[in-house]
């Protein structure tokens, strides 16, 4: 894998839109075949990547986007801050159009100034598995993961690497 750059989502929106071509074939051709080596690659590609990314460097996930929070996410969260599940989620919380609770505002209230989290042993499952680049059934989460490419830089150039195969 080439090295990793660090991009702001507008870099990585531009490159994404650069490349929407390639890309767009890409996830077309490999939700039509559903390679069943398409696993073992993403998750080879994804160790690679995070040997040499540190996301403490970039955190653009947790500045940008907001994770969807479950209600047991939200219990565990309102736990941790020393709150009632219903006060968390009224001061940190609202419901989105597909019905979903995110955090009311991004950057996500949790990121200190040095991209750590206060709440990193108690935080959604959603940020727990970001990028999604280590699971199975890859072709499942395509759509996702093109969104992705335009915020994460991990999963651009996976994208990237993805496109140089033979599929």
């Amino acid at each position: 894998m080439d090295k990793i750059d660090y991009y702001t989502p507008a870099q990585l929106k531009e490159l994404v839109h650069r490349n929407r071509q390639l890309f767009s074939a890409l996830f077309v051709k490999l939700k039509r075949k559903k390679p069943k080596n398409l696993d073992a690659v993403v998750q080879q590609l994804h160790n690679e990547a995070f040997e040499q990314f540190d996301c403490l460097d970039c955190a653009n996930c947790c500045s940008g986007i907001s994770p969807i929070v479950t209600d047991k996410d939200a219990d565990r969260l309102a736990k941790a801050q020393k709150m009632k599940p219903v006060d968390f989620i009224a001061q940190y919380l609202y419901t989105d159009e597909d019905n979903d609770f995110v955090f009311q505002q991004t950057p996500c209230p949790f990121l200190m100034s040095d991209n750590y989290c206060c709440v990193y042993e108690n935080r959604p499952r959603a940020c727990r598995e970001y990028p999604h680049t280590d699971r199975n059934r890859f072709y499942q989460i395509l759509n996702l993961t093109q969104k992705n490419a335009e915020i994460c830089p991990i999963v651009f150039a996976i994208t990237k690497e993805l496109a140089k195969q033979d599929w």
